[in-house]
């Protein structure tokens, strides 16, 4: 009497991983079903022709499947080396950003020099900071991306995704206002810049779920500082020497970061000795598919200059030259030995 119903409900259940359905389908039919059903043959029968699941029900599904395809504790290995491979690209996308907010952040003190006791930077560093309310609301988003970076790291995910979902607002407000009138606030970025660099690690944060294990913080809250005396350190070098002719642009950037990454990790990569390092491995593959997607798109903006284009097809030969070795430890990282987890509370979480 339930067929059709049943039928709708196992289409949607198709957006569960194979191994979870062979074990849980026919209880969490059952679940759904006893929604629905009143015992009576007739109303029985009419309901199973005009009930259709329902957009909560849908969207529990799909939050499972978000979960269950980034595993966490106890998932099969394939779907746990996934899931640890976004966490880990999540996590230094928010690194990106957080180190940015600090040059921003750096570059407002410069301009208005809100720190007396520092001492003036050179005068060739030295650019009027944006100011009004898009100033205000751009370093507002460089805190809350720092905030957002810091909180995910020490496991508080929620507070995390609450701040990076508020950080994306201002750009996206902005990108918006450009498309409405042609005029963009200064400092946002393109359309490219928010969909892959801000929206997509927003959504990504999917990933750390209940059953995420949690990352280890301290590497992490190191790697700001860090990141911003080795990335910008130079940069500012050779701003300061006159040589900025040497920077590349950020989707350039990004490029070289992925693929020194990708040097780095090679030889752990590539010994034997070294075990678990596959969804690190994972993870440098996904920041390259990013860092060349991000290049891709922007190519556009060079279609005048036959030099540049050269040096972002460079680029993209570099991150695709350093990603094929890192490859095969990604690919060995997905080997499946299923052993199904225990039933997550799918249905209420």
């Amino acid at each position: 009497m339930s067929g059709e119903l049943e039928r709708r409900y196992r289409r949607v259940l198709r957006l569960l991983p194979g191994y979870y359905r062979a074990q849980w389908e026919q209880d969490m039919i059952g679940a759904f079903l006893d929604g629905w059903l009143t015992g009576d043959p007739e109303s029985d029968e009419y309901i199973s022709r005009v009930a259709r699941p329902g957009w909560a029900e849908v969207t529990s599904v799909a939050g499972l499947a978000a979960r269950l395809y980034l595993g966490g504790a106890g998932a099969p290995r394939r779907y746990f080396a996934w899931g640890q491979a976004v966490r880990r690209a999540v996590l230094a996308v928010l690194l990106v950003h957080a180190v940015l907010a600090v040059d921003i952040l750096v570059f407002l003190e410069r301009g208005r020099r809100l720190v007396g006791w520092l001492p003036p930077p050179p005068a060739s560093l030295v650019i009027a900071a944006p100011g009004g309310v898009w100033g205000m609301a751009y370093y507002l988003a460089s805190v809350a991306w720092i905030a957002s970076f810091v909180t995910l790291a020490v496991g508080h995910y929620r507070t995390a995704r609450v701040l990076a979902a508020l950080a994306i607002v201002p750009g996206l407000a902005a990108l918006i206002q450009a498309q409405l009138t042609g005029i963009m606030p200064a400092p946002f970025a393109s359309w490219p810049f928010w969909v892959l660099i801000d929206l997509a690690p927003v959504l990504a944060m999917t990933a750390f779920h209940r059953n995420a294990p949690p990352a280890v913080p301290l590497p992490w809250l190191l790697a700001l500082p860090a990141g911003y005396l080795l990335v910008y350190g130079p940069l500012l070098a050779l701003q300061a020497t006159g040589n900025s002719a040497w920077l590349p642009d950020f989707p350039g950037l990004c490029c070289i970061l992925v693929s020194l990454a990708c040097l780095a990790h090679a030889p752990r990569a590539w010994s034997r000795r070294a075990g678990g390092t596959g969804p690190w491995s994972l993870t440098l593959v996904l920041l390259a598919a990013v860092a060349g997607a991000y290049r891709i798109v922007t190519l556009s903006y060079y279609l005048h200059d036959p030099h540049l284009i050269t040096v972002s097809l460079t680029e993209l030969l570099i991150v695709l030259a350093t990603v094929v070795l890192v490859a095969p430890d990604a690919v060995r990282a997905q080997t499946a030995t299923p052993a199904p987890p225990p039933y997550p509370r799918a249905m209420t979480a």
